[in-house]
């Protein structure tokens, strides 16, 4: 008996700490230029940067969490804390989206003169931290978590680039309306793509099954084993937001090899990507005379 424990959690710890980093000091400087400048777009960014650092330490914890081993209580480990913590990004998101609208309206009913070059030059510096530490998230978003910071850093670049040409604008024309707009505009982005990751979040608490796997395909394949008759009782579901169990019971008449079960787990993993299986092997479905069960 085995399983198949291929936790492949990619190490994401150094993008997290330099990103922490980084956008920390770039909030303590966006603020005090917000604060001295009475740029509230400056500060509405600020505190967007801070919800999202917020959402880094959480994320970053949450897979630190999830690499416990199994004990006590908790036989599966904390692996599941990486799919709550994907939910709470997503709200978090979706709650500084509310306070950038929040700040819009404002700014188009009372449009308030900045120094604009100010402005520039600090959304100038924010565009380059949010940018590369979303670009140090790229290649990790199949797992939720990294996906919800990546998001976090890519609407922080979106709206200090909409900071950045706002500055840019007013400096020439002195049209404060079109910050605001501009606002609207992100904020629409960044919805767009945080709905996906909350939907997708909510589905995996509730146990649904994956979205990149189809369990019509995968019983299809149970079915086509050799001697099996029937599959029943097909379950799969999320362990974490980058490792998916699957149980199943296996009618097979004629009996088996140990092999048999084992290419069949190697086959999962290897199609489906299911990093743990759990069979039972029936003789006879429902007068259950005679089960095994494999993992």
């Amino acid at each position: 008996m085995g399983h198949n424990h291929n936790h492949t959690h990619d190490n994401f710890g150094k993008a997290f700490a330099i990103g922490i980093g980084l956008n920390t000091v770039y909030i303590t400087l966006e603020a005090f230029y917000g604060f001295a400048t009475n740029s509230s777009a400056l500060l509405a960014d600020a505190g967007h940067n801070t919800s999202d650092v917020f959402g880094l330490v959480l994320a970053w914890a949450a897979i630190w969490i999830a690499k416990k081993k199994p004990s006590g209580k908790y036989t599966y480990g904390l692996r599941k804390t990486t799919i709550l913590v994907s939910l709470l990004n997503s709200l978090l998101i979706i709650l500084a989206s509310g306070f950038i609208l929040w700040d819009a309206i404002e700014k188009i009913q009372n449009p308030i003169a900045v120094p604009s070059s100010t402005i520039m030059i600090v959304a100038s510096i924010g565009l380059f931290i949010n940018a590369g530490t979303a670009l140090m998230f790229m290649k990790g978003q199949h797992d939720l978590n990294i996906k919800g910071a990546f998001l976090h850093m890519a609407a922080d670049a979106g709206v200090t680039l909409a900071v950045l040409i706002g500055g840019l604008v007013m400096k020439y024309t002195d049209a404060f309306w079109v910050d605001p707009c501009l606002s609207f505009l992100i904020v629409g982005v960044i919805l767009y793509g945080t709905w996906g990751l909350l939907v997708d979040s909510v589905k995996l608490v509730i146990d649904a099954v994956p979205k990149n796997i189809d369990v019509n395909e995968v019983e299809d394949y149970l079915k086509t084993i050799e001697d099996v008759e029937d599959v029943h009782d097909l379950h799969v579901w999320a362990l974490s937001t980058t490792e998916t169990a699957l149980t199943a019971h296996l009618v097979i008449p004629k009996g088996y090899e140990d092999q048999l079960l084992y290419d069949v787990r190697d086959k999962l993993h290897q199609t489906f990507n299911i990093t743990h299986t759990t069979l039972q092997v029936e003789k006879e479905w429902g007068n259950n005379k005679y089960c095994s069960c494999f993992h």
